[in-house]
């Protein structure tokens, strides 16, 4: 049926409601009205039509057909209850005039209630009706709210229309609402949920309870989630209008809040003294350390920068970033080049065809666990690599290659360390055997934000609602931002090539370690919740402790013991000469390596790390074990 039709019918019934509330008023009314009835059929048929007729007009006024079904509820009983009474008042009016006083006034008091109840109860029995019409042949959804509260109480209310879903029962932590009825729907106690999973065969349960915090919402979804049943959660209706306070409007604390020392930004000035006017080519371009070198290298004015990245998205984010910034718009040239730091030919090519002059070598696998389970290709990538694109920039005349490193090549306990360590030492007999390219080393600790990281990492277990995962209670790591990561290799850039020394480390005075406990303590809080332990049973996040991974050190060094330090221009950043392999020991670790890696043989690999750099403890399958438990 149309809008319209519907419209009629519904008027149709307010209509022929009233002579039928009328007469079962004469049945109940008493003798006397029944007697004047009886003896005027004339007088009690134009009152019938009479009140009838005004029925029409009230309801029309009143819009009660307008109202659609399934929307029938308290407020359209409400215009009932005014249509019901109006009519009533006609009814009276015209007992009195045509009866002459036979009929007690409050016999229309009686016909007003049984129009009332006439009325509402038709209505809800067309609604009940059209909904089981529509709902014919349709799975609905069967819903459990958890929290018989406001936000609960609401989110019931509006499902009851629901065509898709249908609420079964609340879930309540007060004990003063459960066993009760709430909004039509019984309450249990939590510890009811698995029964009534599996005997009211619930689909989702919908957490209806934003006033606590959503470490705890997170916690109680992950229990019913093991209870196979999907969560939903709800915010309030007066959050999602914008009046309830949200925990997302809490501000995070800036990463450099967890340096415990001053930024360097405004220290490291004077940058661009080899860069401008140049062609630089950054190999690893779309990772963190490669995409910051090449956002603060814009502000030095090269002449063009080559993009050399091996992952196709982080190369397209990061050129359409600069397109975006309107890089082509500064006269600067950008050249994005997919391409493998292991493939020497495509490196030859690109640095010849556009005659690099300067290289920042950041292409490297860095993920310790990842490398260690993968030893191959990490020695392969951040080894042979490096000796590729160092190789080139020797023969193609590049004036400078800055190595990046990380202080887990100092007294490298993992693969990952110790694959840094010998190309360091590689870039290193390079050095000391060319004279017109200038060959420097960058080393620096963990960089706040880097993908894979441990600021991101905690984030996400925060927003998880917990636990954070610590590898060991005093486990300290030496920290920088990534701005003063990439300006400390555009600094050491200007410094290499000063000195008769070639291939020496350069370091930023990063003052002390940061311990990695409070650093996830100071996350935790500044996200607005509290730390769980013993001494806060109730708190918020707790802090669980995995034990060190494969390959992972208590505590990192920035420098080898038997290293000589010297000054350099800026007096945070130091120049370090450190004990080096020969060049027949290089072109050995070289050869052993490269023999091992084309014959798969992580045996062999291994034994060429231990040779040249120092033992790596081996990964055994219970440190396996443990390590898939804690990613877990």
């Amino acid at each position: 049926m149309t809008r319209p039709q519907k419209i009629w019918v519904l008027l149709a019934v307010d209509v022929l409601l009233v002579p039928v509330a009328l007469w079962l008023t004469v049945l109940t009314a008493g003798a006397t009205f029944n007697l004047a009835v009886t003896s005027q059929p004339v007088s009690y048929l134009a009152l019938g039509g009479v009140m009838a007729l005004a029925g029409g007009v009230f309801s029309s006024l009143l819009r009660l057909p307008r109202i659609k079904l399934n929307a029938y509820e308290q407020s359209g009983i409400h215009r009932t209850a005014v249509y019901a009474t109006l009519v009533g008042i006609i009814g009276m009016i015209g007992t009195q005039i045509l009866f002459s006083g036979q009929a007690a006034p409050s016999t229309m008091v009686i016909f007003t209630m049984i129009l009332l109840i006439l009325s509402v109860g038709v209505r809800l029995l067309l609604r009940s009706m059209l909904i089981k019409i529509y709902r014919r042949g349709q799975s609905r959804q069967r819903v459990l709210i958890y929290g018989a509260g406001q936000t609960g109480v609401q989110l019931a209310t509006a499902l009851r229309t629901d065509d898709a879903v249908v609420p079964v029962a609340f879930v309540d932590d007060n004990k003063t609402l459960q066993h009760l009825t709430v909004a039509g729907f019984p309450v249990y106690p939590p510890f009811r949920i698995k029964d009534l999973i599996e005997g009211e065969k619930i689909d989702r349960v919908v957490l209806a309870m934003p006033s606590i915090s959503r470490p705890r919402q997170a916690r109680l979804a992950r229990q019913i989630e093991d209870l196979n049943c999907e969560v939903s959660m709800v915010p309030s209706f007066a959050a999602l209008v914008g009046e309830g306070d949200l925990i997302d409007r809490i501000q995070p604390v800036n990463p450099t809040d967890y340096l415990g020392r001053a930024g360097l930004e405004a220290d490291l000035q004077g940058l661009c003294e080899i860069y401008s006017g140049r062609t630089v080519m950054i190999t690893g371009a779309g990772g963190s350390i490669g995409s910051e070198l090449t956002r603060q290298i814009l502000s030095c004015h090269p002449a063009r920068i080559v993009l050399f990245e091996s992952s196709e998205f982080a190369l397209y984010q990061l050129d359409h970033e600069l397109a975006d910034l309107g890089v082509q718009h500064q006269r600067i040239e950008v050249i994005p080049v997919l391409g493998s730091v292991t493939d020497a030919q495509a490196v030859r090519r690109t640095i010849a065809s556009h005659e690099v002059e300067i290289i920042l070598h950041a292409a490297a696998y860095k993920h310790v666990p990842l490398v260690e389970t993968n030893k191959l290709a990490g020695l392969n990538n951040n080894v042979l690599g490096t000796r590729v694109v160092a190789e080139a920039a020797r023969a193609a005349g590049v004036n400078h290659f800055i190595l990046i490193s990380t202080d887990k090549a100092v007294h490298p306990t993992s693969v990952m360390g110790a694959s840094k360590r010998l190309a360091e030492l590689l870039v290193q007999d390079l050095a000391s055997r060319c004279t017109k390219t200038h060959f420097g080393i960058v080393r620096f600790g963990n960089v706040l934000g880097s993908s894979g990281s441990v600021v991101p990492r905690f984030q996400e277990q925060i927003a998880r609602g917990g636990p954070v995962t610590l590898t060991h209670r005093e486990v300290t790591r030496y920290f920088m931002t990534l701005s003063e990561a990439a300006r400390l290799v555009l600094m050491a850039g200007n410094f290499i090539g000063r000195t008769e020394s070639r291939g020496d480390v350069f370091l930023l005075d990063m003052g002390p370690p940061v311990p990695i406990q409070r650093l996830a303590r100071q996350m935790i809080e500044a996200a607005g919740y509290t730390v769980c332990d013993a001494a806060n049973p109730d708190g918020d996040i707790e802090v669980v402790i995995t034990g060190l991974r494969p390959g992972e050190k208590l505590h990192e060094d920035l420098a080898m013991t038997d290293h000589v330090q010297w000054p350099t221009d800026h007096p945070k950043i130091k120049r370090i000469a450190e004990g080096r392999l020969s060049e027949l020991e290089a072109a050995t670790a070289l050869r052993d390596l490269s023999r091992a890696i084309e014959e798969d043989d992580d045996a062999a690999a291994l034994n060429v790390i231990a040779r040249w750099v120092g033992p790596v403890p081996r990964q055994t399958a219970a440190h396996k074990v443990a390590h898939r438990q804690a990613a877990e």
